[in-house]
């Protein structure tokens, strides 16, 4: 039951909505969701990727870090 009251707070972004925010192509967003780089639902002929999954490969790529750290 406490998987469900994740899901139910959880925010999915599209293709397209990824790909703004890390300033790519929606191909590029496609292709890290193909190799498992990003993990992604697929509803019906499209993708949602999870807002949480998109900040964490961001801050695993180097942005994101706190100003403070130098």
């Amino acid at each position: 039951m406490v998987e469900s009251q994740n899901f139910a707070n959880a925010r999915f972004m599209t293709v397209a909505e990824v790909a703004e925010v890390m300033r790519v192509s929606k191909m590029t967003v496609y292709r890290l969701v193909h190799a498992g780089d990003l993990p992604a639902v697929r509803f019906g002929r499209s993708y949602r990727v999870p807002e949480s999954a998109v900040q964490e490969y961001l801050r695993a790529a180097g942005f994101g870090r706190d100003s403070s750290t130098g």
